[in-house]
């Protein structure tokens, strides 16, 4: 067969080749005229990204707010002897300041119970409402004003027995407030911002730390100072009233109860690590001291005690001290902001300072080589030679 022969002979099968060639190349030329179904996708949403880790924020003072004495108020022996509003104002005038503290302490002078006897022991007081028995929803009032650690340790702790002091300290516990004073609860550990903070509280009475065992005060300490940053110390001793505004450096006694030599306590609190003291009990002011570059308050006196405490005179003078630590604990300065107690008004900003003027009297009095100097304004401060390393620090504006 020749050549044209052979041409003739696969012709049809070379047009049958092209017919289905063209029709392939036109639909690859043209796509978007391809009977092939087109599929639409959801716009997909950008993911969240994972929140970024938020790292403590640096600072180099901590301050610690604290009071005296606190008692809204006793539902024992009738209703008469608790504040007309539930106690809900009682904090009104200072909650600003305290709010603004990292800690705010106070020293709860009583119980927080609905219902129930007095200790056997105190029967002597039946007739009388010297028996705290605060109703426990007023514990939300102390949570609302800020305070986030009290000291249990003094005697009414004890005014209704086991059952007071439990449903104190199961109050405390639902509503997130640290406290320690009790045997059962004899310190506390807790972290803020990064800060770990140890507290402990004395007493010279039952069912409490005691205060005259210094040894054992001294083990307490040493232990939360090996855990903790920061560690604070309070206790509930010294004679009672207007004749005890000084400290005697002499283990005190009242209505025939030794009631600790709290100089002797406090310089013991810290040799063993406490990085400040703050004392309550004689319901007056007392001085302040600065020992081996750590504060003592003897006596913050009452501060919110509601008619059956007496608010006469210089008992009813009201300080709030608020005081700057570095991380190590070390004083850095502080403030005294007055306030004062009537039981017409409840507590109220004193003006004119006289918590502030009584404690620096005190102060120059009791200790004149305390170290510490207290302006006009109340701020508190380290004057040289002993200050040049710890006043550069600035206080904070309130």
């Amino acid at each position: 067969m020749n050549m044209r022969g052979f041409f003739f002979t696969i012709r049809p099968y070379i047009l049958l080749i092209v017919a289905c060639v063209v029709p392939f190349l036109q639909a690859c030329e043209n796509p978007v005229e391809s009977k092939q179904a087109v599929v639409h996708h959801k716009k997909q949403r950008p993911s969240k990204s994972l929140p970024t880790k938020v790292t403590p924020v640096q600072r180099d003072s901590f301050c610690i707010a604290a009071v005296g004495d606190i008692m809204l108020g006793t539902s024992y022996p009738d209703s008469t002897t608790l504040p007309p509003d539930s106690a809900r104002n009682s904090f009104k005038a200072v909650t600003a300041e305290l709010k603004k503290a990292d800690v705010a302490f106070g020293n709860l002078e009583g119980t927080l119970l609905d219902l129930g006897d007095p200790a056997h022991f105190k029967l002597h007081q039946r007739s009388k409402a010297y028996l705290f028995r605060m109703p426990t929803r007023y514990g939300s009032v102390l949570k609302d004003a800020g305070f986030n650690l009290l000291s249990l340790a003094n005697n009414h702790i004890n005014d209704f027995d086991l059952k007071g002091r439990n449903s104190t300290t199961k109050t405390l516990d639902s509503l997130g407030i640290h406290y320690a004073g009790l045997l059962t609860r004899p310190s506390t550990v807790f972290e803020l911002n990064g800060i770990k903070y140890g507290f402990c509280s004395f007493a010279p009475n039952a069912n409490t730390v005691s205060i005259h065992d210094m040894k054992g005060a001294a083990r307490i300490i040493r232990k939360l100072k090996q855990r903790c940053d920061i560690v604070m110390v309070s206790f509930h001793g010294g004679g009672e009233g207007i004749d005890f505004e000084h400290v005697p450096f002499a283990v005190e006694s009242y209505v025939g109860e030794k009631r600790g030599d709290v100089h002797a306590f406090a310089h013991n609190a810290i040799d063993a690590g406490a990085d400040m003291i703050f004392g309550n009990g004689p319901h007056v002011n007392r001085a302040l001291e600065l020992y081996k570059n750590r504060l003592i308050a003897y006596s913050l006196g009452n501060f919110c005690t509601y008619k059956c405490v007496s608010v006469i005179g210089i008992c009813g003078m009201a300080p709030l001290l608020k005081v700057y630590v570095n991380k190590k604990g070390e004083f850095l300065n502080g403030r005294i902001i007055s306030f004062k107690q009537a039981h017409d008004k409840g507590l109220i900003r004193d003006t004119l300072d006289q918590a502030m003027l009584r404690i620096r009297m005190l102060t120059e009095t009791d200790f004149p080589e305390a170290g510490l100097n207290i302006s006009d304004s109340g701020e508190i401060t380290v004057p040289p030679p002993f200050g040049n390393s710890l006043t550069k620090v600035t206080m904070p504006k309130e």
